[in-house]
């Protein structure tokens, strides 16, 4: 068991307290969701526990049932947007010609309504339990009181599907791990996740740019995903509407050919209609392209690939597969981020002795 200050006392400019009177648990974490934008004038209608109104983004402010000011705070315990219901309340506010329509939610709230979005009810609770892990540092990663939001609803992001989405397995899921995110260096990692690892996690640097001590290249064997192994037939034309997405002009006939790899194996140089392309970019055009992921090769316009998804971080068919082989989430998360810690999330006064646990 290490010992250290907790992580958030490390991140004092990150934190919304829920309740102002002090300090708190982890389930006191307000989150900015963004839900959706729409151009200033069009009028949005919420359904509040005490009946629906009807907002609308305007030069001068945000107008609630005729009422304008700069922004609006509903404080309401759950509301519905277009149908879909929503855990906490919303925050209406104008950012240049946009309306912004914001959830404020408590983090293990949120998690409730991301699980179900992001891994299917039917893998195993240790892998759910990784997931929640994953899920809740990433979005500890992303708290911004500089911006509007922290956080979006899509895939962009995290999947937040709310409270319409809930099982009660994720729940179980979120609550047996409550608090709980993974750290390195004293702060909230940046945690990454994807479908399937094909055989091979990636290195951050290969997709990102930015090498992480924690997101190195790992073997990957439990990782059996239903896009484990997969064949696909490229076209010219599509090839073309791929290199025009990077700003980039076609000078020749030639299909596609890697002509250098990275550690992980992914496609790191890559050339094709007379252009060359490299390093992460080249990870973005195959994806652009349609290909699940850069572990490809390509016979002419023919392509046979393993796995979907970036590669970086957590493998979640190999969490699933892990978990059916009888690893704990502990061991689960320390195998995808070697070197990190498993920390309670607490927002309390230093120092707080074993707030965290070195990941096996």
């Amino acid at each position: 068991m290490a010992r250290g200050w907790p992580l958030i006392l490390l991140l004092p400019l990150l934190l919304f307290p829920f309740h102002s009177a002090g300090w708190g648990q982890a389930k006191d974490l307000l989150l900015r969701v963004l839900l959706k934008e729409v151009p200033l004038g069009q009028e949005v209608p919420l359904a509040l526990p005490q009946g629906e109104v009807v907002v609308r983004g305007m030069g001068e402010g945000v107008a609630v049932e005729g009422r304008v000011q700069p922004f609006w705070d509903l404080a309401v315990p759950y509301f519905r947007l277009e149908g879909r219901p929503y855990r906490g309340g919303v925050r209406l506010l104008v950012q240049g010609e946009r309306l912004l329509l914001v959830n404020l939610v408590p983090l293990e709230d949120y998690l409730l309504g991301v699980l179900p979005g992001e891994m299917p009810q039917g893998f195993p609770l240790e892998a759910l339990k990784a997931q929640a892990v994953v899920a809740r540092t990433f979005a500890v990663n992303r708290l911004n009181p500089r911006a509007p939001y922290d956080l979006c609803a899509s895939e962009l992001c995290q999947v937040y599907l709310g409270l319409g989405a809930e099982t009660a397995r994720h729940r179980e899921a979120v609550a047996a791990t409550q608090g709980q995110v993974l750290s390195y260096g004293g702060r909230a990692i940046s945690a990454l996740y994807h479908a399937d690892s094909g055989g091979m996690t990636a290195g951050s640097e290969e997709v990102f740019g930015n090498a992480l001590p924690y997101l190195r290249p790992r073997p990957d064997p439990y990782a059996r995903g239903p896009k484990s192994a997969w064949r696909l037939r490229l076209t010219p034309e599509a090839a073309s509407r791929a290199l025009a997405s990077l700003g980039r002009t076609p000078k020749g006939q030639d299909p596609p050919q890697v002509l250098e790899r990275s550690p992980s194996g992914r496609a790191w140089r890559v050339r094709l209609l007379g252009v060359e392309v490299q390093g992460p970019e080249a990870g973005r055009l195959l994806r652009l392209m349609g290909l699940p992921s850069a572990l490809a090769e390509f016979e002419g316009w023919e392509v046979a690939g393993r796995g979907a998804g970036h590669g970086v971080g957590l493998s979640q068919w190999g969490a699933k597969g892990m978990a059916e082989a009888g690893y704990a989430y502990r061991e689960i998360l320390g195998h995808y981020f070697p070197g990190t810690f498993l920390s309670d999330l607490l927002l309390a006064e230093p120092p707080f002795p074993g707030a965290l646990a070195r990941l096996p």
